[in-house]
């Protein structure tokens, strides 16, 4: 008679071999969501979707350009929570994660400002203004990028988790600083093309390649993150049983 298994729960997959597993198993499925959902929503967005009547098809840049944007914010949040999560409980695999979600999120922020210059250009005549969007999105990249960069010069990896736990945390106040701006001053960037409370300011097409692109990058995050961790996992567990059994 055999053992019963253990329920699994969201602490399940807490531990590095645990997790190892788990997103091994994942991360091929997640790189064919991200390639079906982009392509589909790169041939919606500039093959099906009408030219703007006002801006041309410069506005087409917002299927990347918007989704990019968001990906930035929420990914910071999630990196902060992990961060927090791990310097709180001294859980390991919470500071890999946070770890590993930095330089995803860092990507997808230098993203938005990029192809934002490349909207601002026909649309304001402009590459860059010091809006305070555009300036509160442009110090989210530096706050990514200081992450990075302490916790890599620190080779403790406690102590690189903790101090960047805290640099996370309190850079995790410019978000809503971001996500308000265009409502807290007077700026060129327009408000929110999508809100919770009120219907689409765009046609259903718009929506639908701007949706699918983000779903593609959130599938695209997950995928890389995961395979960030790993290596982490790997790095940081190098001298457990279960990793030298599973380079042997």
């Amino acid at each position: 008679m055999t053992a019963r298994q253990a329920p699994l729960t969201w602490t399940t997959f807490a531990a590095p071999s645990r997790f190892y597993a788990l997103s091994g198993a994942l991360i091929p499925w997640l790189w064919a969501a991200t390639v079906l959902l982009a392509a589909a929503g790169l041939y919606i967005g500039f093959a099906i979707a009408p030219t703007d009547f006002q801006q041309g098809d410069a506005y087409r840049v917002i299927f990347i350009h918007v989704p990019a944007a968001w990906m930035s914010m929420l990914i910071y949040l999630v990196m902060a929570f992990w961060a927090a999560w791990g310097w709180m409980l001294n859980a390991r695999m919470a500071s890999m994660y946070a770890r590993a979600l930095a330089p995803t999120g860092a990507m997808f922020t230098f993203i938005a400002l990029w192809t934002g210059a490349l909207w601002g250009k026909p649309t304001w005549g402009t590459w860059w203004v010091w809006d305070a969007r555009l300036t509160s999105e442009f110090i989210l990249l530096l706050l990514y990028v200081g992450y990075i960069a302490l916790t890599e010069a620190i080779d403790d990896p406690r102590r690189a988790a903790n101090a960047g736990a805290l640099l996370a945390l309190v850079g995790a106040v410019n978000i809503p600083i971001i996500y308000f701006s265009v409502r807290w001053w007077n700026t060129l960037h327009q408000g929110s093309t999508i809100s919770m409370t009120a219907a689409p300011k765009m046609a259903s097409i718009m929506l639908t390649a701007m949706l699918l692109m983000t779903f593609s990058f959130w599938a695209y995050s997950f995928a890389v993150v995961f395979t960030r961790a790993r290596a982490i996992v790997l790095e940081q567990e190098s001298d457990t049983d279960w990793v030298k059994a599973l380079r042997r």
